[in-house]
């Protein structure tokens, strides 16, 4: 019996101590990633992926991971303050937990001793580097729930110059559209200041609805909802949905014209049609040309 006294006590115990992840814990929790790190240990995801990812569809994203086997990366159910501009970067994550006076008092003061300042609903702000994406889970409070207003809005996009993804609410919804770049993608909106609430884990794996998220992985929105790429398959996921977009104009153009049905289109391609293709997309503007080989090892395990 008294080893069920004992437990919750050992569990917070280890809990205090791993409020923000250490970088031998985050390197190993992501070792499929091969490339650079931040000083924190979060992959990062070379700026030319980040940019390619702007211009390709969420839907094709999600078939890609579907096919990779990775089911738990989406989740919808947002609001927005511009659907039709993707927020697209890496993540810092934060966990959020109903408040404790003693924990929190516990948090607040090791946290100074870091030196983090003010409340921990801004402590994240201070990880962030040019292109982060800050992600919490506020554990979908929307009432006394708004993890930021106009203020922190605007220090988030000084430091980052990109947005946030919050199971959460956010207040001032006119002053955060005041702020040229930003954009947030929350639950919903609220006038109420944020109440009875800890900061919990930084840079720490959370849960978004569906989704499970890891500090450096690739965050992309729409007017749909979110998706978060595992860092290690950023590239290979990115860099199909971007073929994708490219297969889809050829097959249009062709089914427009007669001269494929969309039958022959969706399946798999003869070699007329590889062929097609390839003479099709070297005549692309801005488009690197395809060799044969490129063109068939892309399409040799197609799941999309």
């Amino acid at each position: 019996m008294k080893f069920f006294y004992f437990l919750p006590l050992l569990l917070l115990s280890c809990w205090l101590r791993a409020q923000t992840i250490s970088r031998e814990e985050l390197i190993f929790l992501t070792t499929e990633w091969k490339g650079e790190r931040f000083a924190d240990g979060r992959p990062k995801i070379p700026d030319a992926v980040i940019e390619q990812a702007r211009t390709v569809s969420l839907d094709d994203v999600w078939t890609i991971l579907e096919g990779e086997g990775y089911h738990c990366q989406f989740d919808g159910g947002w609001k927005m303050i511009y659907d039709n501009k993707p927020i697209v970067g890496r993540a810092v994550t934060a966990m959020f937990i109903p408040s404790r006076p003693d924990v929190e008092a516990h948090m607040k003061e090791r946290g100074q001793q870091k030196g983090f300042k003010g409340n921990s609903n801004s402590w994240p702000i201070q990880q962030l580097s040019k292109g982060d994406v800050y992600v919490a889970d506020g554990f979908g409070k929307i009432a006394d729930g708004t993890l930021i207003g106009s203020t922190l809005g605007n220090a988030i996009y000084a430091r980052s110059g990109n947005g946030v993804v919050f199971n959460a609410a956010a207040r001032d919804l006119e002053g955060l559209k005041e702020i040229d770049g930003f954009n947030a993608l929350v639950r919903d909106w609220d006038p109420s200041f944020l109440k009875n609430v800890m900061l919990s884990g930084l840079n720490v794996p959370i849960r978004i609805g569906r989704a499970v998220v890891l500090p450096g992985d690739l965050v992309l929105t729409s007017s749909e909802g979110v998706i978060f790429v595992p860092a290690h398959l950023a590239e290979k996921v990115i860099g199909i949905a971007a073929f994708i977009q490219v297969k889809d104009q050829f097959g249009f153009e062709m089914v427009k014209a007669g001269k494929y049905t969309p039958g022959e289109i969706d399946n798999n391609w003869t070699d007329a049609i590889r062929e097609a293709f390839l003479e099709w997309q070297h005549k692309q503007a801005g488009k690197k040309p395809m060799t044969r080989q490129e063109l068939d090892k892309m399409l040799e395990k197609r799941t999309w």
